[in-house]
């Protein structure tokens, strides 16, 4: 089966988050970029699959030329051919990101490279859209699943699992399909030495978006307010035994 991973060049906050001054975006005057979390854990489990089930796995972004440098940590971990959408991601909302990803599947549909597979992360660390997976799903005519932990292909079929209101969700859903991975129950692996190496040589095919975007209708983005910490001091050395019980019991790690 062929599997195709979607990534995002996105600001690397180590520390605090600062807006632009339009609030339209992340400041990334004094940050370095990286690739989402939740798309770590999507491009490892691309890995996985290859190395369960055979097939092929490729990586596709789109971003500005700097964006190479995510296709190539990807390239690193073991996926095997990658796909650069060149375009200003700040023009380009999630119904523009989705449309470029179906026309790229679109494009190989009924050949060798087929996509069987497209995963996603569940959303992106800098804008937090949740909605290009669904979207691209709509767009495809797939069967999409969210929020998904951790999955497994059989029989060209996909069993899913993910956090529900109730509990762990479980869903089987037929192929092709699109995934929204959440990290959590996927350990990304590091890229070896021998890895980052073939990654800085090996061919990344440029794809030139074939239609204008609308944008993404942003109004602004907000920060949430810092949740202020507390320090409750219960007491020293043994004496505070009593008190240390009693909290444990109000968070319902123990119980009497």
């Amino acid at each position: 089966m062929n599997t195709l991973v979607c990534i995002k060049r996105v600001p690397a906050a180590s520390s605090a988050v600062t807006l632009t001054d339009d609030a339209m975006g992340v400041d990334t005057r004094h940050v370095g970029y990286t690739t989402s979390p939740h798309e770590e854990c999507a491009v490892e489990a691309a890995v996985q699959l290859v190395e369960a089930h055979g097939g092929t796995a490729a990586v596709l972004t789109v971003g500005p030329e700097d964006a190479l440098e995510q296709l190539r940590d990807a390239l690193a971990m073991g996926v095997k051919s990658a796909v650069h959408v060149v375009a200003d991601s700040d023009a380009f909302g999630p119904a523009d990101v989705a449309r470029a990803v179906a026309d790229v599947v679109a494009a190989r549909s009924g050949s060798d490279d087929a996509v069987d597979l497209v995963l996603l992360g569940n959303d992106a660390a800098d804008t937090g859209d949740f909605q290009v997976g669904i979207r691209l799903a709509y767009r495809l005519g797939w069967p999409v699943v969210t929020g998904v932990r951790s999955f497994s292909v059989d029989g060209g079929r996909v069993a899913a699992l993910g956090d529900g209101p109730d509990g762990v969700e479980h869903f089987d859903v037929p192929l092709p399909a699109v995934l929204t991975v959440k990290e959590g129950g996927i350990t990304p692996r590091y890229p070896s030495l021998p890895g980052r190496i073939k990654a800085k040589k090996a061919p990344v095919e440029n794809v030139t978006p074939g239609f204008e975007p609308a944008g993404s209708g942003r109004v602004r983005l907000h920060l949430p307010p810092e949740q202020p910490s507390q320090v409750q001091i219960l007491g020293e050395g043994a004496d505070a035994a009593p008190a240390l019980v009693d909290v444990l019991e109000q968070i319902g790690v123990v119980g009497r």
